[in-house]
């Protein structure tokens, strides 16, 4: 039996023998690998002052891991991006091929006072940009800070609840919960996350992630 053959064979024993191996060899297969995600952000996605292991992206990943789950979680976040960067960069910023996209912007928006109106239409561009790529999108969403005042807040805040209902893709409702305004979980700014801060948002947002998984899985299937 020549080694090709004999390769062959062993292959095929393998599988009849350990239906788990033969499971395993067809969703790598069917899967292509790892699922990807892509983060796509500003400076809270992107990890601003912070290790890249550190990161929201790279905590991630590694949270996911350790539960089991086969998955990379690319960070495409921009430190000072707005919707309006957002938009400009999408395209290319998310390559075929993407699985899913964590889409978290609009805190440099209410930062700089921009139209809530405005951060709404760029951000209904980006979500219907992806849709049409068939790229499912969780999205992640922010709050005004107090000291743009209450009407900015009534405009600003309801942005992404409209958007998820739209066109029906999950919220998380608020990406820096448990963390803004919680003392030891800033840099020294008094805005961005530190690791600590970011380990909170992992552990957070963890439970939405994971069903993003399952849906992901499921559509794929």
């Amino acid at each position: 039996m020549s080694f090709k053959a004999s390769l062959l064979h062993f292959i095929v024993m393998s599988a009849l023998a350990f239906p788990a191996f033969a499971a395993a060899a067809q969703d790598t297969g069917s899967r292509g690998g790892a699922i990807e995600l892509v983060g796509f952000g500003d400076s809270l996605m992107a990890g601003y002052q912070l290790a890249p292991s550190e990161s929201y992206t790279a905590q991630l990943e590694m949270a996911l891991k350790e539960k089991g789950h086969n998955v990379t979680v690319t960070n495409a976040g921009v430190s000072g991006d707005t919707t309006a960067g957002g938009l400009s960069r999408i395209d290319w910023s998310v390559p075929d091929g993407t699985d899913g996209v964590i889409l978290e912007l609009g805190a440099n928006d209410a930062l700089r006072g921009i139209s809530p109106e405005q951060s709404e239409k760029n951000l209904d561009a980006m979500l219907s940009r992806l849709k049409e790529r068939n790229i499912p999108v969780l999205l992640v969403g922010m709050l005004a800070p107090p000291n743009m005042g209450g009407d900015y807040a009534e405009r600003f805040n309801p942005i992404y609840q409209r958007l998820a209902e739209k066109y029906g893709v999950p919220l998380y409702p608020f990406f820096l919960d448990g963390v803004a305004t919680v003392e030891g979980m800033q840099l020294e700014d008094g805005m961005h996350p530190n690791a600590k801060g970011v380990a909170v948002m992992v552990e957070k947002t963890l439970p939405s992630v994971e069903r993003f998984l399952g849906a992901i899985g499921a559509k794929e299937k």
